[in-house]
């Protein structure tokens, strides 16, 4: 399970630049900031412009498990389907987590403010639908920050959505607070706290739900977000997270994991609405030689819809935003590369909750797909 936590981290890395071989004259290093090659997102596919907005919200009832003096905070980004392309896009995070990101991993040679300089495809502030929205929870692997699911987040907004990314603080490399403070990953010093995260996120949630769903909204008119249609997913420790939330919190309808372990189990009384298991076939391959066993021993425990599907050649970072930022900074592809993850990843995750929460039926989560020859499902186990 630790070494899906680790790979988590790892992928950090992957927003860098490749060291030079020793026969290399200096590259990026060399180069004047305004040389440096920002990288680009891919675009959403949905029908609707998407909007965006950042959230802090404070728990008052909570100390900061990591930071007993603090209440507890949250900086969620919210995004959501908007009437107009009108506001700035959005930064992809801020200049200070870029630098603590970068300096974390001993990675030189580039400005520490290349991660800010991205911009997403969501703009600030505009003006949401008219409607009420179904609200999917993202939650992001252990160290990594909340803009590693931007991609997801934004495709989903597109179709329709509101999505709350949930920056979870010191559980993240850098989260910048709105004071102008920085903090770092305090969990990630600590021996044991990957098994404490799942239920510290799912507080989090709880928390987060009440606040975009009760009387006095933190976002929008008060229904703007549909109470009655909530899901959850994340990557890696996010989504087992996502699993605990759903056990402790009735008000989440259908939850899904990207390449997670359960490092905290189901409880004994199992989890009856749906789930869905979506991985490596390096973690979870049935069967296989790496097999990581926490999903054939959760399995028995979703006991409604659910779903075991792997794809063939995806890293641990596959289901996040990384493989396509990494191969636009010169680092080799994956064995999947970011043309066929990034479309893997949006389309799968949007038909798990298309079904469950608009009851949109998709023969993509029950039978193999030509377009997507890498999934595999699994059935008879």
């Amino acid at each position: 399970m630790i070494k899906l936590l680790v790979r988590g981290l790892a992928a950090c890395v992957a927003l860098a630049v490749a060291a030079p071989p020793a026969h290399a004259s200096p590259p990026a290093a060399s180069k004047p900031a305004s040389a440096i090659t920002v990288p680009v997102l891919p675009r959403p596919t949905g029908p609707h412009p998407v909007g965006a907005t950042d959230l802090h919200l404070v728990d008052s009832s909570r100390a900061d498990p990591w930071a007993p003096q603090r209440r507890r905070e949250l900086m969620v980004t919210l995004r959501y389907p908007a009437r107009s392309q009108s506001g700035v896009r959005t930064r992809y995070m801020t200049p200070a987590e870029s630098a603590l990101m970068l300096a974390a991993q001993g990675v030189e040679g580039v400005p520490p403010d290349l991660l800010s300089r991205i911009r997403t495809h969501a703009r600030a502030g505009a003006r949401p639908l008219r409607s009420r929205l179904p609200l999917v929870v993202l939650s992001p692997g252990f160290g990594l920050p909340r803009s590693s699911l931007t991609t997801l987040s934004e495709e989903l907004a597109s179709r329709g959505y509101a999505v709350a990314t949930v920056g979870h603080p010191y559980e993240a490399t850098a989260t910048t607070l709105p004071d102008g403070t920085t903090v770092p990953c305090k969990a990630c010093e600590i021996e044991d706290s990957p098994s404490l995260v799942p239920a510290i996120r799912s507080a989090d949630v709880s928390f987060l739900i009440g606040r975009l769903t009760g009387a006095h909204p933190a976002w929008g008119p008060r229904g703007l977000v549909d109470a009655s249609k909530i899901g959850m997913a994340g990557h890696s420790i996010g989504g087992n997270s996502a699993a605990k939330a759903m056990a402790d919190d009735p008000r989440i309808d259908a939850g899904l994991v990207m390449d997670g372990a359960f490092i905290v189990p189901l409880p004994p009384t199992g989890l009856a609405r749906p789930f869905m298991l979506f991985g490596t076939e390096g973690s979870f391959l049935p069967g296989g030689p790496d097999e990581e066993t926490s999903w054939r021993d959760n399995w028995p425990r979703l006991t409604g819809w659910k779903r075991w599907a792997t794809v063939a050649g995806a890293e641990h970072e596959s289901f996040t935003d990384y493989p396509v930022l990494s191969e636009q900074l010169g680092l080799p592809p994956g064995a999947l590369p970011a043309a066929r993850a990034i479309p893997i990843t949006r389309s799968y995750v949007r038909a798990f909750f298309d079904l469950h929460l608009r009851h949109i039926p998709t023969p993509l989560l029950n039978r193999p797909s030509p377009a997507y020859p890498e999934v595999r499902f699994w059935k008879n186990l």
